[in-house]
């Protein structure tokens, strides 16, 4: 499709986000059920009825404007949500998934909050007052998601993941001290200590050769 106009491209976006969000509502179930922290599988299930009341929000918006409502494939959201789902299938510490996770989320959230952004500045220029207002709800909404998973990271999630990390097996190991080698004298052979000296030195030393011989 040619986006001739600024119309053209608000149209591209709405249908982009549309799509967006269908994506999101299949894809927080599993990372709901792949968090360890009750406190982030609630969010993710939380997020998760604001998202489906997204989408009734964008079919919403496509009435006001009198445009078909139809998605076209968004590949940013399923690119991240390919990476989120990778995420899940690492042999990783409950803790540090949990951190992942609130990563891959806030990418999501990153990614939503430009769109809407984008689609409501759009909607005003163009005078469509009653959409602006809509996608403004919903971009508010992303922005309060984003702020309570960095919540969420900063007092506890990256806190577990943290100790996690230094308690186990990630926990650098500490060398054992290098022994030193002992001490050359300048003709290359160890030098003796003056107790190791005095011992040699009374030793009777062993004659050689012919004039040792009786």
């Amino acid at each position: 499709m040619a986006l001739k106009s600024l119309q053209d491209l608000f149209v591209e976006e709405l249908k982009d986000l549309y799509s967006a969000e269908k994506q999101l509502v299949k894809a927080l179930p599993e990372m709901a059920k792949a968090a360890s922290a009750p406190e982030l599988r609630a969010a993710f299930e939380e997020h998760l009825v604001v998202t489906r009341g997204q989408v009734v929000r964008l079919d919403q918006v496509f009435e006001e404007l009198g445009i078909v409502r139809k998605a076209k494939k968004c590949r940013a959201m399923a690119g991240l949500i390919e990476e989120g789902e990778e995420l899940m299938k690492e042999d990783m510490r409950p803790a540090i998934l949990d951190a992942a996770l609130i990563v891959a989320a806030q990418k999501v959230e990153h990614y939503e909050i430009a769109g809407y952004g984008s689609a409501r500045t759009f909607a005003r220029l163009l005078g469509a007052t009653r959409a602006a207002e809509l996608l403004q709800l919903t971009l508010d909404e992303e922005g309060e998601a984003d702020k309570k998973l960095t919540g969420l990271a900063c007092a506890l999630v990256n806190l577990q993941a943290s100790e996690e990390s230094t308690n186990g097996e990630d926990k650098p190991k500490k060398r054992a001290p290098r022994r030193k080698a002992p001490a050359r004298a300048a003709g290359g052979s160890p030098r003796r200590s003056p107790p190791q000296a005095a011992a040699e030195a009374a030793r009777p030393r062993q004659r050689n050769g012919a004039a040792g011989e009786r």
